[in-house]
């Protein structure tokens, strides 16, 4: 396979290591872009694999709330530029199209999309009025619906471009929220170690093992090290392994425990997800207020 300039600018994107290190790479593993940013990271040519963006797009997040607190939906819509969700037609199409999402509770974005709003248009003749309004493509990315059943719901929003949701049973609306705002800080993959894939972890095994024989350290010693750094990567990308953000002493699932409570879902959305500055930049926002 011919490694392009565009594959290693992407693999540059995804990893920040220099132009050389990513062509090597490329050429050492014959264009797998997977394959090449596990080399590096092996190797130490990259510190992480960073994801590449998907979604090159501004927009909104729209979280919408029952009177009852048992349901909630969140949906994202995008557009090109910053600007244009400032204006009061993309404000208004956004908030629209969150109270149809409440009212009819879609399961995923297509049976949302194929909704009429209560004008009886349907939802593509509204995008494409919106489109000719704001002059620039409007995308209705997502959007999901969260039932609490006989637990408890808590949602975060932070300005315009992330919102949390959590389901808890046990605890109260005040804990759902604070956990809520810290899932919005650290961005989890998941509850538990339980819900990770052993893919995933497989996966990343395999890459501390190599770090650690590039060491030459004996296979007791690295055995050891294994141990440790899976811990830490688990602790890391769990919810319930996270240090809680309002108290660094106690971890979210000891938060949790304390409160006679259990995290049973939650659901983040993030504007333009996988845009990697933009993900950054409102994580450590969320952060540094949190903290502060």
């Amino acid at each position: 396979m011919a490694i392009t300039a565009s594959l290693v600018k992407e693999l540059r994107e995804r990893t920040g290591a220099g132009m050389m290190d990513c062509k090597k790479a490329l050429t050492e593993t014959g264009g797998d872009m997977e394959a090449a940013i596990d080399l590096m990271r092996t190797s130490g040519a990259a510190k992480a694999a960073k994801k590449a963006g998907r979604v090159a797009a501004e927009g909104l997040v729209k979280v919408s709330i029952s009177e009852d607190k048992k349901t909630v939906t969140v949906l994202e819509v995008n557009s090109e530029t910053d600007f244009v969700t400032k204006g009061a037609d993309f404000i208004n199409f956004v908030d629209t199209l969150g109270e149809l999402a409440l009212k009819t509770k879609p399961n995923n974005i297509e049976e949302f999309l194929s909704q009429q709003l209560e004008n009886g248009d349907s939802m593509e003749k509204a995008r494409e009025e919106i489109v000719a309004k704001v002059g620039e493509n409007v995308e209705i990315r997502r959007v999901q619906t969260v039932e609490a059943g006989k637990g408890v719901i808590g949602a975060y929003k932070h300005g315009e471009k992330i919102a949390v949701v959590t389901v808890l049973e046990g605890g109260d609306s005040s804990l759902a929220k604070d956990i809520a705002m810290h899932i919005a800080a650290t961005r989890p993959e998941c509850v538990s170690e339980e819900e990770l894939s052993p893919e995933l972890l497989e996966r990343e095994k395999a890459i501390f093992i190599e770090q650690a024989r590039e060491s030459g350290k004996p296979d007791n010693i690295i055995e050891k090290m294994i141990v440790g750094r899976m811990k830490k990567f688990v602790n890391e990308v769990t919810l319930y392994g996270q240090s809680f953000v309002k108290d660094p002493d106690i971890t979210v699932a000891e938060l949790a425990k304390s409160n006679n409570a259990t995290v049973k879902s939650f659901v983040r959305f993030e504007v333009g997800e996988g845009i990697e500055k933009k993900e950054e930049n409102f994580a450590d926002e969320v952060m540094s207020q949190v903290q502060g």
